[in-house]
């Protein structure tokens, strides 16, 4: 029985390996970009949520008689979103700022 605030050694044995071999991995690249890209690098729940708007209608209906009827159900799914999301990206421009001086040979000067 483990008492609250306690961790078995047991739990501590089996999480170290997989975080270090798995997690660790890719969490690291992430912390290494300033902080005003990680934030903007949050926004991706946005996109997130775009998809499981369309998945959840997809999902209401089931089947669909012919591939227009499939595109149209999208169609119609993408204007109510966009609808719902009027918010702008918070904190771009210091984004867009770190993002010429860290990928200057990818970004073009505008």
């Amino acid at each position: 029985m483990m008492l609250k605030g306690k961790v078995s050694a047991r739990a501590i044995v089996t999480y170290r390996p997989g975080f270090a071999s798995g997690i660790a991995s890719r969490i690291t690249p992430f912390f290494a970009y300033p902080e005003e890209i990680r934030r903007v690098i949050y926004t991706t729940n946005a996109i997130e949520s775009v998809n499981m708007s369309l998945r959840k209608s997809i999902k209401n209906l089931g089947s669909f008689p012919t591939d227009e009827a499939t595109i149209k159900l999208l169609y119609l799914a993408l204007q109510n979103v966009s609808r719902k999301s009027t918010m702008p990206i918070k904190e771009w421009k210091a984004a867009l700022n770190r993002f010429a001086i860290l990928f200057e040979d990818r970004m073009p000067v505008l």
